[in-house]
């Protein structure tokens, strides 16, 4: 008998149920002393980033709540989930308190929650993985073997023109922040081992970045396998990117896509996030 599964990721991962078949999202929430906004499949993302452009005041993130997770369980017999990087956010611990909660009012099932260490399209490489590993007919102790032996071969990196929400939100240092603005310098970086959002490397001008991003992806061990870009408003700086990678590894499995709320407002207008397998 097939067993009834459930893949859940929270909204950083920018899926949404409409994506996957047996896939639900969790709603991370992006707030203003004036408005609230849901980072859902309705969220006008454009809007909401126009309204922040405006607001002069204090805007911050919130996560999901216990119930949210436990909501997006639904009746599944095992769910499958990964969140956010425990490091900037509480989206773990929520989903892991649900997990327990769940399996104690229901003997038997069972539920694996993976700790990212990362955001956006590095999710989004492991809910694909979930799916194969889902659909080959692994067992549940051997998906959670294998999930977190993928883990270790995704990678995330990115380039921001505007550091503006990390600084706002604790994140990076104003200083660097202001200066970054100031002088047109692009910010690369990568999801450390730990977890945390790291800078490495301050380009001047997007050519640069796009090199550096590419310099970065092989001296991380990429080797032509898939690769997840996703951009906010920079659809430009994608395809560039895309096409150094092509340029060495024409069949390589590229997917280029949009930053939905959550990660949109972290990576501003302008910013690439590039989820990628190594080795």
């Amino acid at each position: 008998m097939k067993r009834k599964t459930v893949i859940v990721a929270d909204s950083s991962a920018n899926l949404f149920p409409s994506d996957y078949a047996g896939f639900m999202s969790v709603p991370l929430k992006i707030l203003t002393d004036a408005k609230e906004y849901v980072d859902d499949e309705v969220l006008d993302v454009e809007g909401m980033l126009t309204d922040l452009r405006e607001y002069k005041g204090r805007s911050g993130t919130s996560c999901p709540s216990v119930g949210d997770w436990l909501q997006a369980f639904g009746d599944a017999e095992e769910v499958y989930g990964v969140s956010l990087t425990s490091h900037l956010s509480g989206c773990y611990n929520a989903a892991s308190i649900a997990a327990e909660d769940y399996m104690a009012e229901h003997p038997g099932r069972k539920v694996f929650i993976l700790d990212s260490l990362s955001t956006g399209p590095e999710l989004e490489l492991l809910v694909e993985k979930y799916r194969s590993l889902i659909e080959f007919g692994y067992s549940f102790d051997e998906i959670q073997e294998k999930i977190l032996q993928y883990s270790k071969r995704t990678h995330l990196l990115f380039s921001l023109e505007s550091l503006a929400n990390f600084a706002r939100n604790g994140r990076v240092s104003p200083a660097l922040a202001a200066a970054a603005n100031l002088l047109g310098i692009r910010i690369v970086g990568r999801a450390s081992d730990e977890g945390e959002l790291e800078p490495l490397h301050k380009c001047r001008g997007e050519k640069r970045a796009i090199r550096q991003l590419w310099d970065s992806m092989q001296q991380s061990g990429y080797a032509g396998g898939k690769v997840c870009i996703r951009h906010s408003d920079n659809l430009n700086a994608a395809e560039m990117l895309a096409k150094d990678i092509q340029n060495c590894f024409p069949n390589a499995d590229i997917k280029i896509g949009v930053n939905r709320g959550l990660c949109s407002y972290y990576a501003e207008k302008g910013g690439i996030l590039v989820g990628f397998e190594s080795r």
